[in-house]
């Protein structure tokens, strides 16, 4: 049960994290944000959906 949540948490904090690498302008680590964002929506999307375990 927490997995999906932790999941949702990273993907805010990563949402936040390349917001501020975007204003500090710095795109390399704005792609490591992007990729873990994903990675982290992903596992919630998996979770949460309706064939979650």
């Amino acid at each position: 049960m927490l997995t999906p949540l932790a999941a949702m948490g990273l993907a805010i904090t990563m949402l936040g994290a390349a917001a501020t690498h975007a204003r500090r302008k710095e795109p390399l680590a704005i792609a490591v944000n992007v990729v873990l964002l994903a990675l982290a929506a992903v596992i919630a999307w998996g979770r949460f959906g309706s064939y979650a375990l």
